[in-house]
């Protein structure tokens, strides 16, 4: 340690800005000194504690898997793809390190590097000061790689066979500003100042190396991966989710979710892969049309949940009983050669469309073991033949593998892709 970095230490005891000057710009290493500066040590891999799934609680960062997958489901959400602006790949992988040491402080509920103030009053803070005072609100950051990532800094051989890229779907009408990005962060919390917080303060880390090219914020989620906890509804009034895979499902988390061995590069083993997808629907057409319609176009009752035919929600559906268009029997495992999709979406309201009509609808995020078998195979048969299609489109798209989690103080997003080069 340097003289300067013995007398100038922040409240925490990590060193000081005036020591490293620039979070946000010239590589700030606070490695394990900032990691160690009490974390909770449990793990993000590891069974959720009943307390961090309370508001305000703080959900463990280092785990064998990256929270914000199965963790139980957060209020609110900021969704960030990014373009990489640098051809520097050693200042990429500073900034991945860098990231990650953000991020662990964050989701603990501390704020970055030295702070919002206290720092030299000749440059600007380490933190953006917004979320000072705040609890921690169960935020998660989880970070992917998209398949224009694969292009730079030597990496076309590492791409993952299962990160294709995603065909045209019929009905598609996707919005080039709206699709695609070479990375992505997930911003996920109770209380979306947190969560845009995060985002904010990240982007602020890579400028120069990175900007964003396209976000959403997300409200009332869509669907759950706590059993007991009940099922959200969409924008639509119908609970959606009801079938999704919990949190505390290791074997079909296991068979769904996560990658393993053999799979693909070793790099993914423990990741998942994403498919984001907004989807806007026309709230005002949907609105005009008769209960019994909006029932048939779901195959469930718009009150309990059920499946046609059945008394409660859960209740295992009778697939013939619906019609064949209706949007359960089609997005059905069963009729889908058992195909399964972690869902973790959003509903979103961006104002309106100069039209007068909501620009309204459902961020979409699926997590899976491969995108091959998942997303492209159910939305292939969606898309052609679901009666939702009246009332929903398409219109922002893009997918990313999504790595294994950060085990310790030591590990950083992004170790396992790019450890064998540096």
């Amino acid at each position: 340690m340097t003289e300067t970095q013995e007398t100038e230490e922040t409240r925490d005891g990590s060193p000081s800005r005036r020591a490293l000057i620039g979070w946000g710009g010239a590589g700030l290493a606070l490695g394990a000194a900032v990691a160690g500066g009490g974390m909770a040590m449990a793990r993000a891999g590891d069974d959720i504690d009943p307390a961090s799934a309370q508001a305000g609680g703080a959900v463990p960062f280092h785990g064998a898997h990256q929270a914000g997958i199965a963790t139980p489901v957060q209020d609110r959400l900021h969704f960030a793809a990014f373009d990489v602006k640098t051809d520097d790949r050693d200042a990429f992988v500073r900034l991945l390190k860098d990231w990650t040491d953000a991020a662990r402080r964050m989701t603990a509920g501390k704020t970055v590097g030295e702070g919002a103030y206290g720092g030299l009053a000749e440059a600007p803070p380490d933190d953006t000061g917004e979320a000072l005072g705040l609890k921690p609100s169960r935020l998660t950051l989880t970070i992917g790689f998209g398949p224009s990532l694969f292009d730079r800094f030597g990496l076309h051989d590492r791409r993952p066979a299962a990160l294709v890229d995603l065909p045209a779907f019929p009905g598609d009408n996707l919005d080039r500003a709206r699709t695609g990005g070479d990375l992505c962060i997930q911003a996920c919390a109770d209380d979306p100042q947190v969560a845009v917080h995060a985002i904010r303060n990240l982007a602020r880390i890579g400028f120069g190396k990175v900007a964003i090219r396209w976000s959403q914020l997300g409200f009332g989620k869509t669907s759950s991966t706590t059993p007991d906890a009940q099922t959200p509804r969409n924008l639509f009034g119908f609970k959606d989710g009801t079938r999704n895979i919990a949190g505390t499902e290791g074997d079909r988390l296991k068979k769904f979710v996560w990658a393993a061995d053999g799979d693909g590069p070793d790099w993914m083993t423990g990741g998942s892969y994403l498919v984001a997808r907004r989807i806007r629907m026309n709230v005002e057409t949907w609105d005009r049309t008769s209960l019994q319609e909006q029932e048939d176009v779901f195959g469930r009752d718009k009150r309990e949940g059920a499946a046609v035919g059945k008394a409660k929600e859960h209740d295992e559906p009778f697939l013939k009983a619906m019609k064949p268009d209706s949007h359960v029997r089609l997005a059905h495992p069963d009729s889908n050669d058992g195909a399964t999709i972690l869902r973790r979406g959003y509903s979103f309201t961006d104002g309106t469309d100069g039209l007068g009509r909501l620009d309204a609808g459902l961020f979409f995020l699926a997590y899976q073991r491969d995108v091959r078998k998942g997303f492209i195979p159910l939305q292939r048969r969606l898309s052609a033949h679901d009666a939702l299609n009246e009332y929903i489109q398409h219109v922002g798209s893009a997918v990313f593998a999504v790595p294994p989690g950060v085990r310790d103080s030591g590990d950083w997003w992004g170790r396992s892709l790019f450890q064998k080069e540096a």
